[in-house]
């Protein structure tokens, strides 16, 4: 088995940074009225700026897969260029289209060569999803590099225009034309980027992240859907899919806007969270003192103080000053969050030979997590 290195980190992150208060200015009203969520969500979450792929008029200015390859051209220079690229791995919530997969729209934008392809799809995890296939294919000898991504481009899933049809439709049926908090909710929670990491088998440069180990869990098996698109959820807790609908209700209920159980978020995101890392910790004989950077991928820094008890009652108590995370200044951008946070320690300066960092990715789609282990070397 050979060793993976992350030998250089990029991001893209389109357009202005924008605030709190211009936030309605790019998503729109919906029924014109101002969002009674908004100011809440916002204190809670403790985002003060995001990045938008679109313009103030509403006005996409760049696909998901544009975003990718704009992330990944980061990586190139004159040591190693497109042209040297053997895997494109990329994972994300939200591509442009169904069908082609994601990785080979972006590959067709990049125009370099013939490469291996593998594209993760999910929520936050496919990120992580995506660095394992290029992990593996290194520690397999299979390749001697691979480019893996995490992108989102959520901003037009969420603009007004796409909720209209169903406040209208709330009106005729004499109800108020108000949008349902499980979809109201995330306009204020995501926005939209891109990460890449290249991975080789050798370090290089001043700076390289050692990937000793990649852990992942799911408890779908025992947990009902959290959080979802292209459906709707049943009483029962089963989701019918938007193909099951007739093409009229897909706007009279906006059946692909992204939708999240926030009671079932509260009762399972921080206990199963505790709990894999937990497992993941002790299959790798890793305690928390041997942790000197902690990146977690949290949603909102509502859940911060919780995590830390939660991990801390599992013996898994990690300063708070350990912890690295640019939650308020770049947004929640799923599956690229972790990468934007990998990106920013890396370039910071503060990271010197032997130190220790755990990368912990959860995401509530169905309740999965995903942990790596990385020494700077």
């Amino acid at each position: 088995m050979f060793e993976v290195y992350i030998t250089k980190a990029g991001k893209y992150l389109p357009n202005k940074a924008v605030l709190n208060d211009e936030m309605e200015g790019f998503l729109g009203l919906i029924n014109q009225a101002t969002s009674k969520a908004r100011r809440i969500i916002l204190r809670n979450n403790k985002i003060s700026s995001r990045y938008y792929a679109v313009d103030s008029e509403g006005k996409s200015t760049h696909t998901n897969a544009e975003l990718t390859k704009n992330a990944i051209q980061e990586l190139f220079d004159e040591n190693f260029t497109a042209n040297d690229v053997e895997v494109i791995s990329c994972g994300t919530s939200t591509p442009d289209i169904f069908l082609p997969s994601h990785a080979a729209m972006v590959h067709g934008l990049l125009r370099n060569k013939s490469v291996e392809l593998n594209s993760s799809t999910g929520v936050c995890c496919a990120g992580m999803n995506s660095l394992k296939f290029g992990f593996l294919s290194i520690k397999s000898g299979s390749t001697k590099n691979a480019v893996c991504t995490g992108s989102e481009r959520v901003s037009t899933w969420m603009m007004a225009e796409k909720f209209e049809q169903e406040a209208v439709n709330l009106k005729n049926l004499e109800e108020q034309p108000i949008i349902a908090f499980k979809k109201d909710f995330l306009r204020w929670m995501l926005s939209d980027g891109a990460g890449a990491f290249l991975l080789e088998d050798k370090p290089r440069g001043d700076i390289s992240l050692k990937i000793e180990w990649m852990e992942a869990y799911s408890y779908a098996h025992e947990l009902e859907t959290c959080m979802y698109a292209g459906g709707e959820k049943q009483e029962d807790g089963s989701i019918k899919a938007w193909s099951d609908y007739n093409p009229d209700e897909w706007l009279k209920q906006s059946i692909f806007s992204i939708k999240q159980d926030v009671k079932l978020l509260d009762a399972h995101i921080l206990e199963k969270g505790a709990q894999s890392m937990a497992e993941a910790l002790a299959k790798n004989n890793i305690l928390a003192d041997q942790i000197d950077y902690f990146l977690p991928h949290v949603s909102s820094h509502y859940f911060v103080e919780g995590l830390h008890k939660s991990l801390a009652e599992r013996g898994m108590d990690i300063p708070m000053d350990k912890w690295f995370m640019n939650l308020a200044r770049v947004g929640n951008v799923g599956s690229a969050s972790i990468y934007l946070a990998v990106e920013e320690l890396m370039n910071s300066g503060k990271l010197k030979k032997g130190d220790k960092v755990l990368l912990s990715v959860p995401e509530s789609g169905r309740f999965s997590y995903a942990y790596a282990y990385l020494t700077v070397c």
